[in-house]
């Protein structure tokens, strides 16, 4: 059985999908690019996107009852490689142990001409 998550509290889908589903005990959340939920707007710069896009996967996970130490497998899309290490170090104060498995890649082009966008998996024991 699935159940979709959604909250106010992260930018609405831009497509047609949904914030995030919950399977079982698996909760899939779609990429969440760097838009500010409360004014609907992308802010400036790789560190300040991340930052944005890492608050957005908090209040999906908070509004299904999961926290980061849930979190299993992140993918980070990258509009350059040379935001790797600047958006790395905004991850990293999220998952400062136990930090789950990570593919990172760099993409032609990411929505609304986002620097990053995170997709996240995340498991209730």
């Amino acid at each position: 059985m699935k159940k979709i998550i959604n909250t106010p509290k992260a930018p609405a889908a831009i497509g047609p999908y949904s914030q995030a589903v919950l399977a079982g005990n698996t909760l899939y959340i779609s990429g969440q690019v760097p838009i500010n939920p409360a004014t609907g707007k992308i802010p400036e710069g790789i560190t300040e996107q991340t930052e944005q896009v890492m608050q957005n996967i908090k209040a999906i996970l908070d509004e299904a009852g999961f926290t980061f130490q849930d979190v299993v497998k992140s993918t980070c899309l990258l509009a350059s490689m040379d935001y790797f290490k600047p958006m790395n170090e905004v991850y990293a104060k999220y998952y400062p142990t136990e930090c789950p498995a990570r593919a990172a890649f760099a993409v032609q082009a990411l929505p609304l001409g986002a620097l990053v966008e995170i997709e996240t998996i995340a498991v209730k024991n």
